[in-house]
């Protein structure tokens, strides 16, 4: 008796959100309207008048995985060209600008080819075509008008401007009052329809220090660099999504001007707006503004797939740093059916001070400072991981958190959840997904994602009953298919007087 009236409260709030996600979907059904334009632009509207502003988030199928071969990093590189202005934003005289970028595109070329020959090197002739180059690119200069772009957002009251991008898809996003709506329109339309490659080397240079900061002088970073080239092949997770150095330092405007044809195309592209917009206006504004870009079909996509793992891989990364320790599984993408078994997976072994992982390694055994696990590393769009990581606290090493990650991972194959844990796992998800919903600039993410996955923005609240689906014996079958020796990936920091550098 003393047990049911301890899960009271609990049973009040499953039942609550069950109510209030009920209440939601049929609400937003009502509310949420999607139009394609004749262009192949898939724009989503969601009225919602509480106050008189709106958010809107953009998303483009094509992230770092898409990097033609030999540029990695360039899908990165649309990201900081996108706030560089147009042909009528950032300029102060596009026609001689236009030509000058011509001029700096040309003797980039030279300087490039010249410059990646092996044999028969001019060191000479090198220096003074990369001269003609670096003059160039002062003389396009001259025509910038730095950060208008931005500034003409802030001034009309919008926050929030930024853009993402990640393995699967990149993004861009900020919100303005609703009496701004036809200025975004044709801010946002101009990006997309007359994108200009300005200071594209500067940036570059900019994205060379990122990865130099992420990755080349952080062991952590090096160490997640070479275990994701060891657990994939010939997937495009192979390659880290902020580029190698070589292809940094390599690539050029005209590169990115091409990839942006191949697709940043309306038919790779989903707009969702949510605020106090008027439908018939809005729809009106979008399709006036956003029509004017030439409509071309979705790029067509083939990758190498990732070959099935049949033994153990491990990388061990040597460094006068605090230890690190990584495991991954290999696992299918997001379109498997057992996807919402991870869901459950990932809220028991890693969500809160509850899950098992921390009270385990953390709060008991004091053994790390932090543990976890989720999937979708690097990504979800394809054959991905199912990640496991810990921080040992002083005094520990990585090889112990692979011990006792291992011991919470058998325990899960041999036991799976318990009744409480599942039920908490679901009541657990039902709330993140009302926060989810609870502002503009959150409802326009979940809306645009799930159009662009799955076709249909429904799929957000079928995740739910996805998860609410889930059995404990479903959490045993996945482990044990999942989480065997032959099919795991092991990355080591361990801890070492002296740094092994790598080169790229």
């Amino acid at each position: 008796m003393r047990r049911a009236i301890a899960y009271l409260p609990l049973l009040v709030l499953f039942c609550a959100l069950q109510t209030a996600l009920a209440q939601d979907l049929a609400s937003f059904e009502k509310r949420v309207q999607v139009r394609t334009l004749p262009n192949g632009l898939t724009v989503l509207l969601l009225t919602r008048p509480q106050a008189p502003v709106f958010s809107f988030f953009t998303i483009v199928d094509a992230g770092d995985a898409q990097d033609p071969a030999n540029k990695t990093g360039l899908a990165h590189m649309m990201e900081h060209m996108a706030f560089k202005g147009t042909g009528n934003i950032g300029t102060t005289n596009f026609a001689a600008e236009t030509e000058a970028l011509a001029k700096v595109e040309e003797t980039y070329a030279d300087y490039d080819r010249e410059n990646n020959r092996t044999v028969q090197r001019d060191e000479n002739k090198i220096a003074g075509l990369k001269a003609a180059w670096e003059k160039a690119r002062e003389d396009a200069e001259q025509y910038v008008v730095k950060n208008e772009f931005g500034e003409i957002i802030e001034r009309n009251g919008g926050v929030g401007l930024n853009a993402s991008t990640g393995l699967d898809s990149t993004e861009y996003f900020y919100s303005l009052p609703a009496n701004r709506l036809e200025l975004w329109a044709f801010l946002e339309s101009e990006r997309f329809l007359h994108p200009v490659m300005r200071e594209f080397y500067k940036e570059r240079d900019v994205v060379m220090e990122e990865r130099r900061m992420r990755t080349d002088s952080s062991p952590t970073g090096r160490l997640v660099e070479q275990f994701e080239s060891v657990a994939f092949d010939g997937s495009p997770y192979h390659r880290p999504g902020i580029g190698y150095t070589s292809d940094l330092r390599h690539f050029s405007a005209t590169d990115a001007a091409n990839f942006f044809k191949t697709y940043y195309v309306p038919s790779n592209m989903v707009v969702a707006l949510v605020g106090d917009l008027d439908p018939d206006k809005t729809f009106a504004v979008v399709e006036r503004y956003f029509g004017r870009i030439p409509a071309a079909p979705k790029p067509e996509e083939y990758v190498t797939a990732q070959t099935l793992q049949n033994s153990e891989r491990k990388v061990v990364l040597q460094d006068p740093s605090q230890p690190f320790y990584v495991e991954g599984y290999q696992k299918p993408d997001f379109r498997d059916p057992d996807d919402a078994v991870y869901a459950v997976i990932s809220s028991v072994m890693s969500e809160g001070r509850t899950s098992r992982l921390y009270r385990d390694l953390v709060r008991d055994r004091k053994i790390a400072v932090a543990a976890a696990g989720f999937a979708g590393l690097p990504g979800d769009k394809y054959r991905n991981l199912y990640a496991f990581y810990a921080v040992p606290a002083q005094g520990h090493s990585a090889a112990e958190m692979g011990s006792a990650i291992h011991e919470a991972v058998e325990k899960l194959k041999r036991e799976g959840v318990s009744p409480d844990e599942l039920k908490m796992v679901k009541t657990r998800s039902k709330a993140a997904l009302l926060r989810s919903l609870a502002n503009n600039q959150g409802l326009a993410i979940n809306l645009a994602e799930n159009q662009l996955k799955y076709g249909d923005w429904r799929e957000l609240f079928r995740e739910i009953d996805k998860i609410d689906a889930v059995t404990n014996q479903d959490v045993k079958r996945v482990a044990n298919q999942v989480f065997v020796d032959t099919n795991r990936t092991v990355g080591i920091l361990e801890t070492t007087g002296t740094a092994k550098g790598t080169q790229r």
